[in-house]
């Protein structure tokens, strides 16, 4: 098991009568990405505050780094917030080297540190504007890059992606992996579901204030796989026993992200099975045989809307 970066234990928060979290508990550990999740108003938001100390728990304990956030642990943390906050009307270069000495970075540390991931992240030539007259995706990396300057333990990063086009999310995806390969932990707070399945390593869903989701990514989206299989090849699917019904997908929608054809099996069958009986039939080519497994988006609805039925 690796060592641990942040756990959080049965921490509630109330504003006046309204509970925005309930008794939520995890654990976020070196060398991992965790993703935290939930749609809005969920109570994300006043976990992220509590965790940075911003806002105290009602109840519950929370250690960072080993223990409580103190000044010197805060000087081991990077934070990017959803609401961007840097110095709009100063240079580039002059607001990152500041800002880095806030984190106990010399001045000519923060200065070569600043260049470097400023030239990493392709805003070499930015240094001497001032952030007002960049872009929003050149804010959003300078930002980024202010962030990880003091090279942090853990950093908390609410929407790295928003305002950035393919190109630039490829750059700061490269550079929250590289964090993670080097032992760093990150918690990333995203609405955006397929950087969860290509990043994460475990994740956390809140809604409504209750824990929903906990866990590895790849064993939560089991726990709600279909009773089917995604088959590619050829064969009528139809006159297999084991098959209840079968839908065709040609455009690679939905569950499977290639098209192919969903069998969805009878009771009691098993798709170990239903491999089987095609292996042991003529006229049956398998090019792709898979569990059905919806994606992470489907689940996030699946979970949301099941809990505003309750």
């Amino acid at each position: 098991m690796s060592e641990t970066a942040i756990s959080v234990k049965d921490i509630s928060k109330s504003y006046g009568s309204f509970r925005a979290v309930d008794q939520v508990s995890f654990d976020v550990y070196k060398g991992e990405i965790f993703a935290m999740l939930g749609p809005n108003g969920a109570g994300k938001s006043t976990c992220l505050r509590m965790m940075l100390d911003i806002l105290k728990p009602d109840s519950g304990t929370i250690s960072i780094l080993g223990g409580k956030l103190d000044e010197s642990r805060k000087d081991r943390i990077g934070y990017l917030p959803e609401e961007r906050g840097l110095y709009r009307n100063v240079p580039v270069l002059e607001v990152m080297t500041y800002l880095g000495t806030l984190k106990g970075m010399t001045g000519k540390a923060a200065k070569q540190r600043a260049i470097s991931l400023l030239e990493r992240l392709e805003l070499g030539d930015v240094t001497k504007k001032k952030v007002s007259e960049l872009s929003k995706g050149m804010q959003q990396k300078v930002q980024f890059a202010v962030t990880i300057l003091h090279e942090p333990e853990l950093i908390i990063v609410d929407e790295p992606f928003s305002g950035l086009d393919p190109i630039n999310t490829l750059v700061i995806k490269e550079l929250l992996l590289e964090f993670r390969q080097k032992g760093g932990a990150v918690v990333m707070s995203t609405h955006q579901m397929f950087q969860v399945e290509e990043m994460a390593n475990r994740l956390f869903m809140i809604n409504r204030g209750h824990a929903a989701l906990y866990g590895n990514v790849n064993d939560v989206r089991a726990q709600y796989a279909l009773p089917a299989v995604v088959v590619e090849g050829s064969g009528d699917w139809n006159a297999l026993s084991g098959v209840d019904r079968v839908e065709v997908r040609s455009d690679g929608e939905g569950t499977t992200a290639r098209p192919g054809a969903m069998l969805y099996l009878k009771d009691g069958v098993s798709s170990h099975e239903l491999l089987t009986e095609i292996a042991t039939r003529p006229g049956f080519e398998i090019i792709r045989f898979e569990q059905a497994i919806p994606s992470l988006n489907d689940i996030f609805i699946r979970v949301v809307d099941g809990d505003s039925a309750a």
